[in-house]
């Protein structure tokens, strides 16, 4: 697995995973349940995973929809 993408923006999040899971691509959410540990104040971020073979498809579909700013040096 590879980290496509680290924020603390849940929403921002779930749109990715959503965007990518239209396109065929299984992304994972890590540490989206580090909330409940440190009191749901955001010091976590939520990490975007993605299986390395669909690294390059991913990285690709997120910068065209605009959002290469995002993702995590690869």
């Amino acid at each position: 697995m590879r980290e496509l993408l680290r924020s603390n923006d849940v929403v921002l999040v779930s749109y990715v995973v959503d965007l990518l899971g239209q396109e065929g691509l299984s992304a994972e959410v890590f540490d989206g349940h580090m909330s409940i540990l440190e009191g749901s104040i955001g010091a976590f971020p939520r990490r975007v995973m993605i299986d390395a073979d669909d690294e390059m498809r991913a990285r690709r579909l997120l910068n065209e929809a605009g959002l290469r700013e995002h993702l995590a040096d690869g």
